[in-house]
């Protein structure tokens, strides 16, 4: 389960305000990623909260509402559209929306702990932890915000563009999308800078 262990060490060596960050969807085909940023109060403790992965989808829905709406949690989550994903590379696209969440959270974090590999050119102290969201409750509570906000919007997304199951894979590559995919071509929402949308388009213009 996470702790607060790595938020502690940071406070240790003079950080005071501590954000813990995290993204979801940097594997789908379509839709944007998520990324978000959370403060929590120093003595925090959770029996359930746990990467987001680890949870099942009401568990979540029920952590998002009690995490946004508990007044002494600061958090932001940021969306990077499809335009900037093929513009920059997912990678690119992904760091770009951790450097605007720690920036958008009001005061600044003094030091962020980052869910995987340090980020370049962040504007902060930082701390990349692999499996982070396994290990901390910042990057815990930042993975279900990023999560929940994100399956929202690919839920909104299948209303708009109907056929291709948004609301039930989120823009995963599963066979029942790539099927899809291969029916009915790619939507706005496609990223056609990952191999398979941009195959796609190719064979339908070929």
């Amino acid at each position: 389960m996470p702790s607060l262990v790595h938020e502690n060490k940071l406070r240790a060596a003079g950080h005071v305000r501590i954000a813990g960050i995290d993204e979801a969807g940097r594997g789908p085909l379509a839709g944007p990623v998520s990324v978000a940023a959370v403060v929590l109060p120093q003595r925090f403790r959770h029996k359930v909260l746990d990467d987001s992965k680890k949870l099942t989808h009401a568990t979540r829905e029920l952590l998002y509402e009690e995490l946004t709406n508990d007044s002494r949690i600061h958090w932001h989550c940021e969306l990077i559209g499809v335009a900037e994903i093929d513009r920059l590379n997912i990678l690119q696209a992904t760091w770009l929306g951790m450097r605007r969440c720690a920036l958008a959270l009001t005061p600044n974090p003094c030091a962020v702990l980052i869910d995987g590999k340090p980020v370049r050119d962040f504007p902060l102290p930082q701390v990349a932890l692999v499996k982070g969201d396994s290990l901390s409750y910042s990057i815990a509570a930042a993975s279900i915000i990023a999560k929940v906000t994100r399956d929202r919007l690919m839920t909104q997304l299948a209303e708009t563009y109907p056929g291709y199951g948004f609301e039930v894979h989120k823009g995963y590559p599963t066979p029942a999308h790539q099927a899809a995919l291969k029916r009915l071509g790619p939507c706005p929402e496609h990223r056609r800078s990952f191999a398979p949308v941009a195959q796609m388009e190719l064979s339908l213009w070929g």
